[in-house]
């Protein structure tokens, strides 16, 4: 009768469970952002004691004239103006968001002495004790090695297995691991991304319109030299919305480029932890 070889299982379930996040927040903020900014604009930016000559008739949108200060010249600069100050609280609730999101992922200390402290304990085959390490490191960096050192111990004590299939496993199970911490990092991020394309659009837009409608109240004047004051305040009240537009743009690129360096610092802990166990295990179990 012929010997039958049992079937080695070189890969079961990860141990690492996919996490759990809503989307909740990427769906509402935009939307809570941008009502929030009509609301700072119509009620803030355009209250009727901060013009001489205001329309108390009310409205979506009144036609106040005459502003006391540079607030409410803001207002003055059109509809477009609650849609910036839409985006740019948009993009402050996702800096806070990724903010926090990526101070947790790096961790509670300096990734590099972490992985040093991994490789000693394996060096001296202390499994339980790089475990131990990972426990206190925590982060996205933490929880990758964490999850190879149990698919570690478990080939340590694989007898159906060669080395390379060992290995195999190994830098499997990190792969899985990384497979479901990178997305948690880069989430929302596109936000950031987009609100620096578009919020400098949305800006000269607004100051095209404000001019559009500065030039033909000027053609509809008498012009002279009081048509010529109202043109330039015209186009001084249209240009709010470029500095709003570029301003809330440049915090945008640079907070996403702060949050994609650190993300690239993660990934890289992320894979010289790999490269760490894999080494480790071909070394010292062959």
């Amino acid at each position: 009768m012929a010997e039958t070889k049992p079937t080695a299982n070189v890969k079961p379930a990860t141990s690492v469970q996919a996490k759990k996040s809503s989307n909740l927040i990427s769906l509402l903020a935009p939307v809570i952002c941008v009502i929030a900014g009509y609301i700072i604009w119509r009620f803030l930016l355009g209250n009727a004691s901060g013009f001489s000559k205001p329309d108390l008739s009310g409205g979506f949108w009144p036609n106040h004239d005459g502003p006391k200060n540079a607030l409410n010249k803001m207002y003055l600069g059109g509809i477009i103006v609650p849609i910036l100050i839409g985006s740019f609280l948009t993009m402050i609730t996702f800096v806070i968001e990724r903010f926090l999101t990526i101070s947790k992922a790096t961790g509670t200390g300096n990734n590099a002495n972490f992985i040093r402290k991994i490789q000693y304990q394996l060096a001296n085959k202390n499994v339980d004790g790089a475990i131990a390490e990972c426990d206190k490191q925590k982060g996205s960096v933490g929880n990758v090695m964490k999850a190879g050192l149990h698919r570690y111990k478990e080939m340590i004590a694989n007898t159906e297995l060669s080395t390379d299939q060992k290995v195999l496993a190994i830098q499997k199970e990190v792969e899985e691991a990384t497979a479901l911490e990178l997305p948690m990092l880069e989430k929302n991020l596109v936000f950031l991304s987009t609100i620096a394309s578009v919020a400098t659009l949305l800006g000269l837009l607004g100051t095209v319109l404000g001019m559009i409608r500065s030039f033909s109240a000027l053609g509809e004047g008498e012009g002279g030299g009081d048509a010529a004051s109202k043109l330039s305040v015209g186009i001084s009240e249209a240009l709010y919305n470029t500095a709003l537009g570029i301003g809330t743009s440049a915090f945008a690129i640079i907070f996403y480029n702060i949050f994609t360096t650190k993300i690239d610092g993660i990934t890289y802990g992320i894979d010289e932890s790999g490269f760490t166990l894999t080494q480790s295990f071909a070394s010292l179990y062959k």
